[in-house]
């Protein structure tokens, strides 16, 4: 297996046990969307808190020049520790959430 293929892996092995997780309130869901093509990957909310139309981004990642970019991360413990125990190493990942002059000190890549 290649390093893209197993980083591929990992991330729908972090992404998909969230969309067991229930809420404890309206009619809401997460379902996750995988562009394997684009090596682009999303954690989504969706559905009604009560006549609230509910649709937004808790996880997005790319993969980009052999790197994982956690380009966005709602989750209330971060994914980025379940990559690493995961087995992606630290220097693999770029918290592009954070501005460049921030990652230099996250002990993550800058880019």
């Amino acid at each position: 297996m290649d390093i893209l293929d197993n980083y591929r892996r990992i991330i729908k092995q972090v992404l998909v046990p969230y969309t067991q997780i229930p809420y404890s309130y309206g009619d809401l869901k997460c379902q996750t969307i995988f562009d394997r093509e684009n090596d682009s990957y999303l954690l989504i909310t969706l559905g009604w808190d009560g006549v609230k139309r509910i649709h937004g981004c808790l996880v997005h990642i790319d993969i980009i020049d052999d790197k994982i970019w956690v380009q966005r991360d709602d989750t209330e413990d971060g994914v980025t520790h379940e990559l690493v125990a995961a087995g992606i190493p630290k220097e693999k990942i770029v918290l592009a959430f954070h501005p460049q002059n921030v990652r230099q000190h996250t002990g993550y890549a800058v880019s």
